[in-house]
């Protein structure tokens, strides 16, 4: 559920374009914009209409394709005003006329006396459905925010966490200067989408792609780089926390087994990579790109290297080899 009311204005309101604009326009009930939408589902209220109102979705969105609008006009011809009447008692967000549709003057006049909004678009009841459960996917979606950096890396979603001042953003600095792509800097916004996706995203779209770089200041990627280097969002496959050497870990050297952070309660893979000075950061990260890219195709570096050294085991080899080494003593 979004955190904060969102209202049939705002929906009017969405900034949406291609396969994503809903093509709405309000043409009764306008008193009625402020009403919240609550639920991320719509329905289809052809049995409403007939009367029957068990278990009727009333906190859902109405939409009104051909088969209702013709039956809406069976009861204006019928003048059967008190099924109207019955149906705008209930407490809707709004309704929906898809194919530009026209509803009824009866229907227009409640809809203005119930203040409900009455919405029209052009496109077709199935287009609509499926684009408005998109959009609504995403503005239900739990979500949260993330302090580190999002790029993409091969077309690997990669966050870069860690503590302030461990090089971040001086790194995905040096992976756009090599052709990458920044999402987000600073504050990035996770939203768990169909339960196990995550799309990552800057907090703040009017300053996402911009970067702060100490000693420098603030610089614009779009700018300097050109819109070939920024993405507005990305999917979150693979974390990746910077810290600093300490010689007293012992840091995973083989890759053999694969640790997980959950956020939002999706598992996301995450490795970490000591910085110290001299460390080809950027480099080891595209390497992690592609060897996450490897993994998700079915391939395990590290696992096929575990087999070949138990392989040469078994064969007697590292045995035949461990005696020539004692003789030669």
């Amino acid at each position: 559920m979004a955190d904060k009311k969102f209202t049939v204005l705002d929906l009017l309101d969405l900034d949406l374009s291609g396969h994503d604009a809903l093509q709405l326009k309000c043409i009764a009930g306008r008193r009625g914009l402020p009403r919240a939408i609550t639920n991320p589902e719509i329905n289809r209220p052809g049995l409403a209409l007939c009367g029957f109102y068990e278990n009727f979705a009333t906190e859902r969105m109405q939409v009104f394709g051909r088969g209702e609008t013709a039956y809406l006009q069976k009861l204006h011809d019928e003048n059967s005003i008190e099924t109207l009447k019955t149906f705008f008692a209930r407490p809707m967000p709004c309704c929906v006329f898809t194919y530009n549709l026209e509803p009824t003057e009866e229907f227009r006049a409640l809809a203005e006396e119930y203040c409900c909004p009455v919405l029209q678009t052009d496109l077709t009841s199935t287009e609509f459905s499926s684009r408005i459960m998109r959009v609504f996917s995403n503005i239900f979606a739990p979500h949260r925010t993330l302090h580190g950096v999002l790029v993409e890396v091969y077309g690997i979603g990669i966050l870069l966490n860690g503590h302030s001042g461990v090089g971040k953003s001086e790194t995905a600095l040096e992976l756009v200067e090599r052709g990458h792509r920044l999402v987000a800097d600073d504050i990035v916004e996770i939203r768990c989408v169909n339960g196990n996706t995550l799309l990552g995203r800057g907090a703040n779209t009017m300053i996402s792609h911009h970067m702060e770089i100490r000693g420098l200041g603030i610089i614009n990627i779009s700018q300097l780089y050109g819109v070939g280097a920024i993405r507005n969002q990305k999917e979150v496959q693979l974390i990746v926390q910077l810290e600093e050497w300490d010689s007293s870990k012992a840091y995973d050297r083989l890759g053999t087994e694969q640790n997980y952070k959950e956020v939002l309660g999706v598992k996301v893979p995450i490795i970490e990579i000591p910085v110290r000075p001299g460390r080809n950061l950027p480099i080891i990260i595209e390497a992690a790109a592609m060897n996450e890219r490897l993994k998700e195709m079915g391939y395990n570096s590290a696992k096929e290297f575990n087999q070949n050294v138990l392989k040469w085991i078994e064969t007697g080899d590292a045995k035949r080899a461990y005696n020539r080494n004692n003789n030669s003593y």
